[in-house]
């Protein structure tokens, strides 16, 4: 591992001026409790990161440029910044903007050029093209916008872009471009605003995971129509190494900070497990072809099959004894722990905690169909329920920007303002009834339309799990083999659950034949549009055999 030497950075109060006049504190927003002084060790929060040739700080602090009033998230309209208290040395590479559905938290990298003077990293633009003005577009605005593109010289790339008040063009020095060796490929994410057909999004490299090396440099990029976007690439960190990672101990301390805890619903029969607990209480392993031996697992999982691929071969089940499954099917929610998968993400500026949560036992569903509320059997029932929260953690200062929430086949991020804070700087999530998924807020939400889908319900309740607690950590490859050792359940890459051997079709059919014509075909419509985890026709593979194993969340 190579050597982590931080440029000093001025620490910076995160708020937001209105162009020349400071606004209260509370404009913006920041997590209730300080932030932890973290262990020492390497580069993790010492406010700089080395990308090779080019140093990037984080700034979080802004003066307001533009603001709309209608349009995009919720129609809240959308608030674009300039970054200020720029650190000695430093230069702008774009503007930052975000929409007014929820508090200012935002941040951009800036960059200081560290390389052989006769090859520069960074260059001023040679002109700017206007992407967008809002004169004449009837948008509702505190004064005119213009958003400009950067025009890189030959060999390098813009990486975010200018807004402007009046229509003359941007100074030159006004921001800079980054050599395109230090750039890679970008793509839109999250919608930020839109008006009619021009949208803004926010910005993050195309290819994302544990091994891609793209940075996300907080910017957005623009949109006209259908079409390509503007031009805007992300940086990339050259050096490949993990320097500003977080080692154990700063590990340890941003669980302890940001663990959170899930609340489990008060009507909820089926808990949450360990793992051990499972195999420890009659889980049996069952072979392809030699089905009436299956097999007591043993703790922790050492006689399962490691490696290969989900074949089929092999797969798990509840003990055969009724009184037993049914024990086993409700978990045991004092011996829950959570399993921490620690990994890199955008190009080792940001590390993502994945939290894993088990369940032995998915229960069967519930719809809403108009009126009705309606049991819907075997449906959504399946042995082995795995879900996840993500943590992802600034490597600059160790804030906690996002949390990612798994809800069936596919989740959802939300920013920290969003969150709900309970206990300092933790937060809080909302397992449904039966099903597990994961929300930001109790209530009910449908899988399919507002007026026929499966119910996800949540509640707060005195059944509540500290992810924080009891935890393990289950691995975090760039730690090394040697610091966090990998239980032998891990890498088994079959089932959990059994394929359901009863007819979904006529369980479907059996549940609609009590609906009125008109709701009978529009039920049986979103039912069978739901993917086979919502219907529950097989048990799920475990955490390593996820594509966002490796890979970002979807």
């Amino acid at each position: 591992m190579s050597n982590c030497v931080p440029v000093s950075c001025p620490s910076c109060v995160k708020g937001v001026r209105k162009k020349g006049k400071a606004l209260p504190i509370d404009s913006a927003f920041n997590v209730p409790s300080p932030l932890p002084r973290w262990p020492p060790g390497n580069g993790f929060a010492t406010g700089t990161v080395d990308l090779g040739g080019l140093i990037v700080a984080e700034v979080t602090t802004f003066d307001k440029l533009w603001t709309t009033y209608e349009g995009g998230p919720d129609n809240a309209g959308a608030s674009f910044f300039e970054p200020v208290g720029i650190p000695e040395g430093f230069s702008v590479l774009g503007h930052y903007a975000q929409p007014n559905n929820r508090a200012l938290f935002g941040w951009v990298l800036v960059g200081k050029d560290v390389s052989d003077s006769s090859n520069p990293v960074l260059a001023q633009p040679i002109d700017y093209d206007l992407v967008w003005s809002s004169t004449s577009s009837g948008v509702r605005e505190d004064s005119p916008g213009n958003i400009w593109a950067p025009s890189p010289p030959n060999g390098y790339n813009a990486v975010g872009l200018i807004v402007t008040t009046t229509p003359d063009k941007p100074p030159l020095e006004k921001v800079r471009c980054v050599r395109s060796d230090l750039t890679a490929l970008a793509e839109p994410s999250e919608l930020i605003w839109s008006s009619n057909d021009f949208n803004i999004y926010e910005l993050r490299p195309e290819l994302r995971g544990d091994q891609e090396s793209g940075v996300s440099v907080g910017t957005f990029v623009a949109q006209i129509g259908t079409g390509t976007t503007s031009d805007i690439a992300c940086l990339m960190n050259t050096k490949a190494d993990f320097c500003y990672m977080p080692n154990l101990d700063q590990i340890q301390t941003i669980i302890q900070t940001y663990s959170p805890k899930i609340y489990i619903h008060p009507k909820e029969e089926f808990h949450p497990s360990s793992v051990n607990w499972f195999f420890s209480n009659g889980a049996l392993l069952y072979k392809k072809g030699d089905e009436s031996n299956p097999v007591p697992i043993e703790p922790d999982g050492l006689n399962l099959p490691q490696g290969g691929s989900n074949d089929g071969m092999y797969w798990i089940d509840l003990p055969t004894d009724n009184t037993a499954r049914g024990r086993v099917q409700k978990g045991d929610i004092e011996s829950a722990s959570a399993y921490f998968h620690l990994k890199p993400m955008f190009g080792g500026t940001y590390t993502d905690l994945v939290i894993w949560l088990f369940y032995p036992f998915n229960g069967g569903s519930r719809a809403k169909v108009g009126i009705f509320n309606i049991c819907l059997g075997k449906i959504g029932e399946h042995v082995g329920d795995w879900e996840h929260v993500t943590l992802r953690v600034s490597n600059f200062n160790g804030m906690l920007r996002k949390a990612y929430f798994s809800q069936h086949s596919s989740g959802a991020w939300v920013h920290a303002p969003n969150l709900e804070f309970q206990d300092g700087n933790k937060f809080v999530g909302y397992s449904s009834l039966h099903g597990h998924a994961n929300y930001p807020r109790p209530g009910l939400v449908l899988q399919g339309t507002d007026f026929i889908g499966i119910r996800n319900d949540t509640s707060k309740s005195d059944k509540a799990w500290d992810t924080g607690k009891g935890y393990t950590i289950i691995s975090g490859e760039y730690l090394g083999p040697d610091v966090v050792m990998e239980p032998p359940w891990l890498n088994y890459a079959r089932e959990w659950g059994p394929k359901i051997t009863y007819d979904i079709a006529n369980e479907i059919n059996r549940v609609a034949k009590f609906l009125p014509g008109k709701l009978r075909s529009s039920f049986l419509k979103i039912i069978k549009s739901l993917p086979n985890e919502v219907l529950g026709e097989e048990g799920p593979t475990g955490p390593r055999m996820k594509d966002y194993w490796h890979g970002d969340e979807r």
